[in-house]
């Protein structure tokens, strides 16, 4: 089997996780957790160790970036459904697991579209693991695998305050719910006008300032934090909301305030002719008028 060959390195990633969702399952189940979210951050760690493994063996740190959208999904799945300690109302669930489900697939499915599979590796991986073999591992395991697991499961925990601690508004719920999914809806929007603008092979090196693109030089990544803002206000219906778990939606923003959004503005800085003005015109990530 080719496995550079896009179909059959889905086919690689698919039986990865599986395997690896396995072990984390097995390894987690041989201790005797008293804390359900140590417990699901442990399972975490775990799969994500699996998964740099099978980057390690496949050359390609790529293998780990469905793992953003595909592990909250059993997380979810599991407080929802399987937990001891939820208390919060079916239905309500039942919208929040639609609402996770919603941004979850819609990221794994556009990911499956623009990977060329495991023949290609996210520029910004190449880029980040310069340097020796010592140097190159540490950012490897803690700046491409680690630490994103490490924000999904900040960004993600506002959900299990939800389900386990009693609710004094609902109104918030609903109002969360919608801000997250109006924010899938405007990555589907956005990166439709992307993939649009992109097959057509007069468009190579030009810059994309149509739909949403003239407004925002990154409105994929604007829809991205609103769903975790969307969560966070979910959770603030809760009885008794810790101060600190602001900084879930808040270390969100700062990823990609200063570190995404700035490493695709380089990158298209370097291949794109007058991409310098389109910042200087152009908001980074709110959609607002462009300035002339």
């Amino acid at each position: 089997m080719n496995i550079y060959k896009k179909e059959n390195s889905l086919f690689v990633v698919l039986i990865t996780y599986i395997l690896t969702a396995i072990l984390s399952i097995n390894i987690t189940n041989s201790f005797n957790f008293t804390n359900e979210w140590i417990m699901i951050f442990f399972a975490h760690s775990i799969a994500t160790i699996g998964i740099y493994i099978s980057s390690l063996i496949f050359n390609n740190s790529s293998m780990y970036d469905p793992f953003w959208s595909v592990a909250p999904i059993p997380i979810v799945i599991y407080l929802a459904y399987f937990s001891n300690n939820l208390i919060l109302h079916s239905s309500y669930v039942s919208l929040i697991v639609f609402v996770v489900l919603f941004w979850a697939i819609r990221l794994t499915h556009n990911w499956t579209m623009v990977w060329g599979g495991l023949k290609e590796e996210d520029f910004r991986y190449i880029d980040l693991k310069q340097g020796n073999l010592y140097k190159r591992e540490i950012v490897n395991f803690f700046g491409i695998h680690y630490i994103p697991t490490l924000q999904v499961n900040i960004s993600l925990f506002p959900i299990y305050f939800v389900f386990t601690q009693n609710i004094i508004n609902y109104n918030l719920i609903l109002i969360g719910a919608v801000i997250s999914i109006l924010a899938v809806i405007l990555q589907i929007v956005a990166d439709k006008q992307m993939r649009d603008f992109k097959l057509n092979i007069s468009n190579k090196n030009k810059i994309m300032n149509l739909g949403l693109w003239k407004y925002s030089r990154h409105p994929n990544y604007l829809g991205e934090v609103m769903f975790w803002i969307g969560l966070y206000i979910m959770a603030i219906s809760v009885s008794d909301v810790p101060n600190w778990l602001i900084l879930s939606p808040l270390s969100m923003v700062v990823l990609f305030v200063f570190i995404s959004c700035p490493m695709m503005d380089e990158r298209s800085l370097k291949k794109r002719p007058g991409y310098k003005e389109y910042m200087d015109k152009t908001s980074q990530l709110l959609i607002l008028p462009s300035s002339r």
